[in-house]
């Protein structure tokens, strides 16, 4: 539920008891990053992250938001690295968040972030400011093979998401090849381009619109 005020004790113990069942299950050896996908504004950002440091968050994903000045709010209150990016486009509205340093590891996508070369550029951007970056990859497989090939040649790559999707058979049916971790990594794909391409169940049950 989104929200611009403060949230309940009911709610917020919610969210805390359940993140403490999950630290208490992993151990302390396993990263955990909380994601809040910009529900909530600033201002319970601030008041659940402060409640979630003592368990150790790797970042805290979208915070609230996307927005220079309430990322900045929310990484001065808060001794937790702030993760953002999928809903930031071009390396124009990227170099607000770095100039304030607000922003500790990028999330771009591909698919809206301009592409391939403005996403190299803008992850190059990022490593100017000491900023990490974990593509967002939350589409068909061939975004998985797409943001593999970019993570593989930047510097400051720091993880690989891999998104519940990409583990049911509706997603995977769409293209050819089927990339998915073996204990905890990847393989870059070698095929040619990009490594990956539509399957025939695409096209025979897609739309097809032909332009003369």
């Amino acid at each position: 539920m989104y929200s611009t005020r403060f949230q309940s004790p009911k709610y917020v113990n919610m969210v805390i008891n359940r993140l403490k069942a999950v630290r208490e299950a992993v151990g302390s050896n396993v990263d955990i990053i909380m994601e809040n996908h910009s529900y909530i504004d600033a201002q319970v950002a601030v008041q659940i992250g402060s409640l979630a440091k003592e368990y150790g968050i790797l970042f805290f994903e979208e915070p609230c938001t996307p927005n220079p000045k309430m990322n900045k709010f929310v990484c001065d209150k808060l001794n937790i690295p702030i993760a953002q990016g999928e809903r930031i486009y071009t390396r124009w509205g990227y170099a607000p968040y770095f100039e304030n340093n607000s922003i500790q590891l990028i999330q771009p996508d591909l698919g809206n972030c301009g592409g391939i070369t403005e996403g190299k550029k803008i992850c190059d951007l990022a490593h100017i400011y000491d900023v990490g970056v974990q593509m967002h990859v939350c589409a068909s497989p061939l975004s998985t093979a797409v943001a593999l090939h970019l993570e593989a040649v930047i510097p400051n790559f720091t993880i690989h998401e891999h998104h519940v999707y990409n583990l049911h058979q509706y997603n995977k049916q769409l293209c050819v090849y089927d990339y998915q971790p073996k204990n905890g990594y990847f393989e870059v794909p070698d095929l040619p381009g990009i490594g990956n391409e539509w399957s025939d169940y695409v096209f025979k049950n897609s739309s097809l619109v032909t332009i003369k």
